[in-house]
């Protein structure tokens, strides 16, 4: 089983390796619930001229033997946003896959982790990641707030990696309609919604682990595409910037070097006055 990196913008970001790889195989899948690329599947196909099965959350979760018990009698492509390595699900097919027998081959890819770069922030001053996950009426986990608190303590930067919500049951529906199974719009979060919530947590852990009106911060969106968006300034700065399509990320920024503030200069949004306090 080959686990394949697709990169961040298109079709045309998969390696020569990975290519190769698909085309050998004789089932392809395509995991589309962590991340999602800026093209549709179809044109997958027809550059790869491979039929290919999409595989949401709960086909990946709940049915997974599906896609790697073929490839104990023949080649099978896991397709993945990204880099293989970068989620947890992707490491469990790995591990479960090689239990039942079968050979797994990663073939790795530009992602996220290295993309965040572009805004000029250097990638071995990034402490721990975090995951931000949409806040409901009932449920506003804040278990992500320590680990920004102790990267800032230690001067690092924090990577925000915001929820995605790709077919997500329609449970009010499914209840009026006695079982019926329907899903909700899918929902990308926002740099803004992020930014809402995160000033929600502070005031909620008064622990100081940011300052919503001096900390830097830098909100990103679509990296590696040609339409890729990167802005720079305070939490308050960036609350209502328009950083377009989806995915979003950001970045909680710690101690900065000069080289990264004379970087980020061309990303600063008009009227900042966030490098004053730097």
């Amino acid at each position: 089983m080959y686990i394949v990196g697709l990169g961040l913008g298109d079709e045309k970001d998969i390696t020569i390796r990975g290519l190769e790889a698909i085309q050998r195989s004789d089932k392809v899948f395509l995991e589309g619930y962590t991340s999602i690329l800026g093209v549709s599947h179809e044109r997958l196909e027809n550059l790869y001229k491979k039929s290919i099965i999409l595989a949401d959350r709960n086909f990946v979760e709940c049915q997974a033997e599906q896609i790697y018990e073929p490839a104990k009698d023949g080649n099978v492509s896991f397709l993945v946003v990204g880099d293989p390595v970068c989620a947890t699900t992707h490491t469990d097919i790995i591990l479960r896959a090689r239990d039942f027998g079968v050979s797994v081959e990663m073939i790795h890819n530009a992602s996220i982790m290295g993309a965040v770069g572009s805004c000029g922030l250097q990638l071995y001053n990034f402490g721990a990641t975090i995951s931000i996950p949409f806040f409901e009426i009932n449920w506003r986990p804040t278990s992500f707030y320590p680990k920004v608190l102790y990267n800032r303590k230690g001067g690092m930067h924090t990577l925000c990696l915001l929820d995605i919500k790709v077919k997500e049951p329609d449970f009010e529906v499914m209840i009026r309609n006695r079982g019926n199974v329907q899903f909700l719009p899918p929902r990308y979060m926002t740099v803004n919604v992020a930014i809402e919530q995160l000033i929600d947590v502070e005031n909620i852990e008064q622990k100081q682990a940011y300052d919503a009106d001096t900390t830097l911060c830098v909100g990103m969106a679509r990296l590696g595409q040609p339409d890729q968006c990167i802005k720079a300034g305070t939490m308050k700065e960036l609350l209502h910037e328009d950083f377009g399509e989806p995915l979003h990320c950001m970045v909680i920024c710690g101690e900065t070097h000069e080289l990264e503030i004379e970087f980020l200069k061309q990303f600063i949004v008009k009227g900042s006055k966030c490098l004053s306090y730097q």
